[in-house]
């Protein structure tokens, strides 16, 4: 909805009425004002309308010529109109038209639907290659963590305790024999759509999202609380292994965590290349000063965070509701492999958009 431009009389000294000694006043009425200015502003107007409903590309190519010279003549009514005395109904109709030219002429020219798709195509993959290095960073990291968990509780099965929390346990421990962790876990009987779509998947996807957040954004404190965390949780998945490695399930439990491990995993690291992102150009800023390095880099670390986030929801889904439907471990590594596969192909083709 737009506002008209009103007309309002300008006030002048009555008949008889003495004027106040000074520099002579410029007195401007609202009409005079717009006498040779109103015609283009409806012009602009008319023009954003339509951008508005339909998008840019139903103006012609002369009319895509004239947006910006109107929106730029506005513009300069806008200032013009703020240093005399106009009214202010009119200086809310020029703000208002001013806004909403320039969003036309510098607005996005996709709709949301468009950008998820660039992103999804390829702003997000260009992203993870842009941060290889911090990515490898991240998994050498990750799997320290794993060799120690798993060096440790192998050693002593107490470890196990002190990296895994009890909450995350789900009543596993050292206590465990080999046909509870077959029966009441890497074969357990799938619980059904409710349980395992409704809740465990929602609660999986809460619990990991907020895991890679916090790593990401601890990269902030110079990437050490992001690189502990990749430690923490390389060894709780050490601990784990250990656990089945001592009861001679090491395979079902690869297979079993391989099935929605991949791409949580993955989401982890990505997680964690984000953080080191903003880290590297937080302490290593170059000639820009800290601020301005983390503005111009934190683009693309926050597309790698946005992304990961997709990947946390495909391994709640399929850790949730799909995990126990499987009960081959040969299957299961098969779609571990797939899903290893699928996600490498997607972060190295580049659109050949791109590739231009």
């Amino acid at each position: 909805m737009s506002l008209s431009p009103p007309e309002y009389p300008s006030v002048r000294p009555a008949a008889g009425e003495a004027k106040v000694a000074g520099p002579p006043e410029i007195v401007l009425r609202s009409s005079e004002f717009r006498r040779g200015r109103e015609a283009g502003w409806r012009e602009l107007e008319g023009m954003i309308e339509r951008v508005e409903k339909r998008g840019v590309k139903v103006l012609s190519a002369d009319e895509l010529e004239r947006l910006p010279v109107l929106y730029r003549s506005a513009v300069s009514s806008l200032s013009v109109a703020r240093s005399i005395a106009i009214d202010r109904n009119l200086l809310l109709y020029l703000e208002n038209l001013s806004l909403r030219a320039f969003l036309a002429v510098y607005g996005p020219r996709i709709n949301l639907s468009e950008g998820l798709g660039e992103f999804l195509r390829s702003g997000f993959p260009a992203a993870v290659r842009q941060a290889r290095w911090h990515f490898l960073v991240a998994l050498i990291t990750l799997l320290v963590g794993v060799i120690a968990g798993f060096m440790l509780t192998v050693a002593d099965e107490s470890w196990f305790s002190a990296f895994v929390p009890a909450g995350l346990a789900g009543g596993r421990g050292p206590t465990s024999t080999r046909a509870d962790l077959l029966d009441k876990e890497i074969f357990r009987p799938w619980p059904g759509w409710a349980e395992s779509f409704g809740l465990l998947s929602n609660f999986l996807f809460a619990h990991n999202t907020l895991v890679g957040i916090l790593t990401f954004g601890l990269g902030l404190a110079a990437g050490v609380p992001t690189l502990l965390l990749l430690v923490y949780q390389g060894l709780m998945l050490g601990a784990f292994l250990a656990l089945h490695y001592d009861r001679g399930l090491a395979i079902d439990f690869l297979g079993w965590v391989s099935i929605h491990g991949v791409s949580e995993l993955t989401a982890i690291i990505l997680c964690g290349a984000g953080g080191l992102v903003i880290a590297d150009k937080l302490l290593f800023a170059g000639r820009l000063s800290r601020l301005d390095s983390l503005a111009i880099h934190g683009r693309f670390a926050a597309q790698i965070a946005i992304g990961a986030m997709m990947l946390f929801f495909v391994a709640a889904i399929l850790e949730g509701g799909f995990r126990q439907l499987v009960q081959s471990t040969l299957l299961r590594f098969v779609i571990g492999g797939a899903t290893a596969a699928f996600w490498l192909g997607y972060f190295l083709r580049r659109p050949r958009e791109a590739q231009r």
